[in-house]
């Protein structure tokens, strides 16, 4: 889409078309949830949450807004499934008097225990936000992802957070937006590296995860064997985390030296965003690639 209105719709007519799909887990018990997106562009921010091939949104224009893996989305709807409704009364979940609020209706009456963990985090995540209203950065976001005592970032029970992203989208369209990966897991133990689309993006190979002629995820029955799909990157992020385990006295001094590596590229993004800088193009097509190379290098 060309707007944040626009790819809601994309994704709304492609639930409506295909339905839900995509386990988040498969073994050793398979678990599948039906999906919440948040989407933004330079203008404003949309919140999208579905059920089965039904689906609310509601548009952020100000303030902060949080999700986690469960409805949120009450009566400040903006846009909906054309059949939302009339599914809910057919089911009994609502008798078309009063005011229809899209996560009561949907929800399970009694929900699973794993919801309840959703819920703190949704609670955790929205007062982390209000803390810091008003003034929120990229830097907030990045502490507000690397939070353990809330349950953002999960280590435990056979799952791990995977890459984190922060995005600083200006208003100004001719100030540049800005990503942040980690592109590997545990953001609390990872660095937030600077990507910026322009053209002539010089790859990060560093990143690539290989690819496999014999792929047990495309074989039926599927994962019947296993392959390392992790890219070079994050072995060798791997090995830090290691080393950070079995010696904490060197591991933290290279969390120091990592989260400087962060704070530099922070420095280097806000100047580019305040105007105080004016990288060449080159120097924007290589800043994610040359990020990657420099932790690569304190892995060694």
């Amino acid at each position: 889409g060309g707007s944040a209105r626009e790819a809601v719709e994309v994704i709304a007519a492609l639930l409506e078309r295909h339905g839900q799909g995509g386990s988040c887990k498969e073994e050793p018990v398979p678990f599948v949830y039906h999906n919440t997106f948040l989407v933004a562009d330079r203008a404003e921010a949309w919140v999208l949450e579905t059920a089965g091939p039904y689906w609310a949104a509601q548009r952020i224009g100000e303030g902060s807004r949080n999700i986690s893996n469960q409805l949120s989305i009450g009566t400040d709807i903006t846009a909906e499934h054309a059949g939302l409704r009339q599914r809910a009364r057919s089911q009994g979940w609502w008798s078309g008097a009063g005011e229809f609020s899209f996560a009561e209706v949907f929800s399970l009456p009694e929900q699973p225990a794993r919801m309840e963990a959703a819920k703190a985090r949704f609670r955790a995540g929205k007062e982390l936000l209000r803390q810091h209203a008003g003034r929120v950065t990229a830097e907030t976001l990045m502490a507000i992802l690397r939070d353990k005592a809330s349950g953002i970032c999960v280590d435990s029970e056979g799952f791990r957070t995977a890459g984190s992203m922060v995005s600083v989208l200006p208003r100004d369209p001719a100030v540049p937006c800005v990503h942040f990966f980690t592109a590997t897991p545990d953001p609390s133990r990872s660095v937030f590296k600077p990507f910026i689309f322009v053209p002539g993006l010089k790859p990060a190979p560093q990143v690539r995860s290989p690819s496999f002629a014999d792929d047990p995820a495309k074989k039926i029955p599927r994962f019947q064997s296993r392959v390392d799909r992790r890219h070079e990157l994050y072995r060798r992020h791997q090995a830090a985390l290691e080393l950070m385990e079995s010696d904490p006295e060197q591991g933290q001094k290279l969390q120091q030296t990592l989260r400087e590596l962060e704070r530099q590229g922070l420095e280097a993004v806000n100047a580019l965003l305040a105007g105080t800088v004016a990288p060449s193009p080159e120097e924007l097509a290589e800043l994610f690639f040359d990020c990657v190379d420099t932790e690569m290098k304190f892995y060694k």
